[in-house]
């Protein structure tokens, strides 16, 4: 490690609390970082689809694709929206139900929406060029401060930092920093790191070797510090901390949930609702679908004929039993029970507020649903 004067090796980041080492200040520290980094990065830099262009419209795709979405996950998702969307006029002049069934599986459908929505504010305001100027990203829907410094940096290799949860991480661990990482203040210290090491040139590179480095050996628990090309700079490391700083938050007391869904049929067709904004998984169709409340005071079938007709305006009779599934949502664990039921008549279904269709089963795969839904529309596909 380059040796570090006296005056420069214990000081106070811009929150006040004591880092564990000030060594991130000198220029012989940051330049050791950038030679090491880069060096392991170019042999051992996955070799990933939106790694292998510099069109800022795909890079931005894949970033927000990897919002809540671990890389084996997004990449086949990746794959198939650029090939239908290469362009961001073909995103923008696209109808959001195609754009959220290309998106199915992948969750979050809100980043997919807000995905869409941006590209008819670049369509429209920046005549289908994604801009140059951070100022105009940020201000286009779901681009935050770390997605706009991501797509410009590595696209147009704009000087820009990021600090995403891998680079947070990383940058905590170099720097001793033991305070929040999420807080105000981590929040600031961490950004003047990230803004401090950034070279000159090269800005989109280092980015992503930064991203690489904490994603594949500066891990949540276990880093492989042996493995480490900046292991001997690292502060963490040589204070014993690696293990204890920004380890992986716990994780929230899974709660048990129980829902119900039933697949109203009316003459070879099956009802379908469209989620309204503000609902979960909003813009997705979905079969009526309500929670069960805990302690369920009289029959269920009462229960569930009386959801289905005030959510939708139609009367069911003849209720029964279809099958069970299971599936995780967040802190979640979810029981779905589903049950078949017939239509009987049809009230004021307009003042519910929802759009509703009566959809033949061979049609369900043209429309966007949820995990469970998907699973519900090829069961009854089958039946």
């Amino acid at each position: 490690m380059p040796k570090m004067s006296s005056t420069t090796r214990r000081t106070r980041p811009p929150d006040g609390s004591a880092s564990g080492d000030a060594a991130y200040k000198d220029a012989r520290w940051r330049a050791a970082l950038r030679r090491r980094l880069l060096a392991w990065y170019r042999r051992a830099a996955r070799n990933l689809p939106w790694r292998r262009t510099r069109d800022p419209y795909l890079i931005w795709v894949s970033e927000i694709m990897l919002q809540q979405t671990v890389v084996a996950a997004a990449v086949p998702y990746f794959e198939r929206f650029a090939a239908r969307f290469p362009t961001i006029r073909a995103l923008a002049d696209a109808d959001e139900e195609e754009v959220l069934r290309l998106w199915e599986g992948l969750g979050y459908y809100r980043r997919a929406r807000q995905l869409h929505k941006a590209a008819r504010v670049v369509r429209d305001e920046h005549g289908g060029q994604f801009p140059r100027d951070i100022a105009a990203v940020r201000r286009l829907p779901g681009v935050g401060r770390y997605t706009a410094g991501a797509v410009l940096s590595i696209a147009f290799d704009a000087p820009h930092p990021i600090l995403e949860a891998n680079t947070m991480r990383l940058l905590a661990r170099l720097t001793a920093y033991r305070g929040d990482p999420r807080s105000a203040a981590g929040q600031q210290f961490l950004w003047s790191v990230a803004e401090l090491l950034l070279p000159r040139h090269g800005a989109g590179t280092f980015n992503q070797a930064l991203m690489e480095l904490g994603s594949q050996l500066c891990t949540p628990r276990n880093p492989q510090c042996e493995a480490c090309p900046v292991a001997t700079l690292c502060a963490a490391r040589r204070l014993g901390l690696a293990d204890v700083i920004s380890a992986a938050p716990r994780r929230p007391a899974i709660a048990e949930v129980r829902e119900a869904a039933v697949i109203v049929w009316r003459g070879g067709r099956v009802l379908l609702a469209r989620r309204e904004a503000g609902e979960r998984w909003a813009g997705l169709w979905d079969f009526p679908r309500f929670p069960i409340a805990e302690g369920l005071n009289g029959s269920l079938a009462a229960e569930l004929a009386r959801q289905v007709a005030r959510e939708t305006g139609i009367r069911i009779r003849n209720l029964r039993p279809f099958v069970t599934l299971r599936h995780s949502v967040t802190r979640f664990r979810i029981t779905l029970e589903c049950h078949e039921a017939t239509y009987a008549s049809s009230g004021r279904a307009a003042v519910t507020g929802r759009t509703l269709r009566w959809v033949p089963p061979a049609e369900l795969a043209g429309y966007p649903l949820n995990t469970t839904g998907r699973k519900l529309s090829r069961l009854v596909s089958e039946a």
